[in-house]
């Protein structure tokens, strides 16, 4: 979408504040980032650039550490990932990466694929990068400062966060009880944590056709569950592409557990927790609204 006059004209000059020379008419803005609002311009060399401006002040801690984290796990990862060559509190920029996401949303809010999510190269593509991803060494990525916790703390802190929307927004009984038994059940849960993205989806992923080449945001990256990088696409895909997504990622030396799948359903089924916990946060009113539709459905 275009700029409007103000965002316009905010734009230019952060981006002439850090040495960058903006073509203005080649100025495009995304607004669907919670934290960021993010741009895409060309500079009067050609080169185009990703600009993320902070939404709020808070991010910039945590822009910090994911700055750290994407130096520190770029080296280790055969797709590309963002090389944040301006890092400000104001500014975040860095030379575009090749291609296009794997999913948009159109002007009235709907989503648009724009590959098969059940070919065969992209199970592949898929079950190899996450297998990559997984298997670094949780010492490289821990002096960023990212969040470290045991399985033990995985599990608590899910208990935590959804006892604290509990206590703040009307939530359905049936997601409580739901919720309740995963969390009593230690089968559904792993006995170790390997670096993780937090949010492997389409619209993270920049894709040549069905094969990932690139992968944005970072700012979820935590050392903790790994079914935090399947669970969108076990919402996504058929119960026979994730397997086949699982049975790669096994090949290139992931590890799993006997119910990994359903774990990353009930996972997923606290989406309206994150979103509960995000609003509370906020404070946004919108965000307070949006939460409590989806958190009692009913």
């Amino acid at each position: 979408m275009s700029a409007d006059s103000a965002e316009f004209t905010t734009i230019l000059k952060l981006a002439s504040d850090h040495g960058l020379d903006i073509v203005p008419e080649t100025v495009t803005v995304n607004e669907l980032g919670l934290d960021f609002q993010v741009a895409i311009a060309e500079v009067v060399d050609g080169q185009s650039w990703v600009l993320r401006i902070p939404r709020r002040p808070d991010v910039t801690d945590r822009a910090a550490v994911e700055g750290r984290f994407l130096q520190a796990i770029a080296p280790h990862l055969s797709v590309a990932v963002p090389d944040w060559r301006i890092h400000t509190k104001d500014l975040i920029a860095y030379p575009l990466l090749p291609d296009d996401p794997g999913l948009t949303i159109d002007g009235q809010g709907q989503p648009q694929w724009h590959f098969d999510v059940e070919a065969k190269e992209y199970v592949y593509s898929l079950g190899d990068f996450l297998a990559e991803l997984h298997l670094v060494d949780p010492s490289i990525a821990r002096a960023s400062g990212i969040e470290e916790r045991s399985p033990a703390e995985v599990r608590q802190r899910k208990r935590d966060d959804i006892a604290r929307v509990v206590a703040e927004f009307d939530v359905a009984p049936s997601l409580q009880d739901r919720w309740g038994a995963w969390l009593d059940d230690d089968s559904f849960w792993p006995t170790f944590t390997v670096v993780t993205h937090g949010e492997v989806y389409p619209a993270h992923q920049l894709m040549d056709g069905a094969r990932n080449l690139s992968i944005l945001d970072w700012t979820t990256a935590t050392i903790g569950d790994p079914a935090r990088d399947f669970m969108f696409h076990h919402a996504s895909v058929s119960a026979e592409a994730f397997d086949a997504t699982v049975k790669r990622y096994v090949e290139k030396g992931g590890r799993v557990w006997p119910r990994l799948a359903e774990h990353c359903g009930e996972l997923f089924s606290t989406s309206p927790v994150e979103l509960g916990l995000y609003a509370l946060e906020t404070a946004d009113a919108d965000h307070m609204d949006a939460a409590q539709a989806q958190l009692n459905p009913e």
